[in-house]
């Protein structure tokens, strides 16, 4: 499978801008994928962050796995690491997420206290690899349209303080990719999560390593979703049998593969085919 590489210009600045604002927030809010929480975690965020208070999220938990989650979700806690499973749009949890931002900084409003700093104002910065869902988060905690908001990587290309409430502000920030992927599985499972731009990617290629892993880990759901009785040992035979029973197919019956694998790859990513988890904690 090819190297996915993606650093635009305006990521590679955005990071030289978070590490010049760090000293402008109390907590870094760690926005991950549910689905993913190992590959959508930014290798360098805890090079950039340091010492300071975190609090990890794991979004769009409507979509994943239930029981894997639960698996992180344990895995977070043995490792004394606050964290909290939610999605932004279905809201679950975001209620909770500014109760876990005060207890991330529990120790540090104490420290305030005792040096007669009343304000209890919270400043916060958002970190997520691009389409994680960070602007649909501040604009579900802000209750308005206060960034903006695309199903396509790389949307927010600024940074900007959002009023939550009195006491909760915070800083939306450019989500970070890393250059290169020196594990391609990673690569993979941030494409099936469409997390990299199409154009840059071997639809095909990836399409057939999603079909195998769905084929190892969700056979029922495949099956279910495309009304196959039984599912090839050669995950490109079974994209062709997908698009015999789609009717992506064509003049003489040959197989329309690029309308085939877009079909696929939108309906894995649009939910369609079941809510699924692509790694666990002990992978």
């Amino acid at each position: 499978m090819q190297t996915i590489q993606w650093f635009p210009g305006h990521m590679a600045k955005a990071r030289r801008e978070i590490t010049e604002k760090l000293n402008m927030v109390d907590l870094i809010i760690e926005l991950k994928d549910a689905r993913i929480p190992y590959s959508s975690t930014n290798p360098m965020i805890d090079e950039i962050v340091g010492n300071k208070a975190r609090l990890i999220l794991l979004n769009k938990s409507s979509i994943a796995d239930p029981n894997i989650t639960k698996e992180w979700m344990a895995y977070y806690k043995s490792k004394n690491i606050l964290s909290l499973d939610i999605d932004s749009i279905t809201n679950y949890h975001i209620s909770s997420v500014i109760k876990y931002a005060e207890l991330a900084l529990k120790d540090v409003m104490e420290a305030r206290l005792k040096k007669g700093i009343k304000s209890k104002l919270i400043k916060a910065m958002i970190l997520g690899i691009p389409n994680v869902g960070k602007s649909t988060l501040i604009n579900t905690l802000a209750k308005r349209k206060a960034a903006q908001t695309g199903d396509r990587p790389g949307v927010t290309k600024s940074q900007t303080w959002i009023k939550v409430t009195n006491d909760f502000i915070l800083l939306d920030t450019p989500g970070i990719l890393w250059p290169k992927f020196e594990d391609q599985m990673v690569g993979l499972k941030l494409a099936m999560c469409g997390s990299i731009k199409d154009e840059i990617l071997d639809l095909h290629a990836i399409t057939a390593k999603s079909i195998e892993y769905l084929s190892i880990q969700y056979p029922q759901f495949l099956k279910a979703r495309y009304k196959l009785d039984e599912l090839s040992d050669d995950p490109y035979d079974t994209i062709d049998m997908i698009a015999r029973k789609r009717g992506c197919l064509l003049k003489g019956g040959i197989v329309d593969t690029l309308k085939v694998c877009v079909l696929i790859m939108n309906e894995l990513r649009g939910n369609k085919i079941g809510a699924m988890s692509y790694e666990h904690p002990e992978d």
